[in-house]
């Protein structure tokens, strides 16, 4: 869900920058929830196959599980772009990714013992140079396609 929050976020904010176009970021996030979804499901697949340690059922419910709930997740993101204005949907979709990122990270702080606030702010930090390289990146190739 974390990298599936970083990837969306990452996708949606840099073909807002780059395009302006309502019609481009939703086709990002549906083709991103699609392509990320397998390619994790795949990973995860992989991963559990290569530990020899579970069934064929249990390896096929771990990887629908994961195409599930990151193709889902990464739907959520639509949500905003159909009922707001671009760029407050941008700023909805911001918030929205780093707040489920910042709720996994607390869980995940919480899990290993660890301090909260350290781990939520890494998180976050990470996020945040995500969202803000994309929009460059965007704006670059804006600016070399014009």
């Amino acid at each position: 869900m974390t990298s599936g929050a970083i990837t969306t976020l990452g996708l949606m904010v840099g073909l807002h920058s780059g395009t302006h176009s309502r019609l481009v970021v939703i086709g990002g996030i549906l083709t991103i929830a699609v392509a990320d979804a397998f390619s994790d499901a795949l990973g995860i697949h992989i991963s559990e196959e290569s530990e020899n340690v579970h069934t064929h059922k249990e390896i096929y419910v771990a990887s629908i599980a994961t195409f599930l709930s990151k193709f889902f997740f990464a739907l959520t993101f639509v949500v905003p772009v159909l009922i707001f204005k671009l760029s407050t949907a941008m700023l909805v979709g911001v918030f929205w990714g780093l707040g489920v990122l910042a709720l996994l990270s607390c869980c995940i702080a919480h899990a290993q013992g660890k301090r909260k606030l350290p781990v939520i702010a890494e998180h976050i930090v990470i996020g945040l140079v995500v969202i803000v390289a994309t929009h460059f990146v965007g704006d670059l190739i804006s600016r070399l396609v014009d």
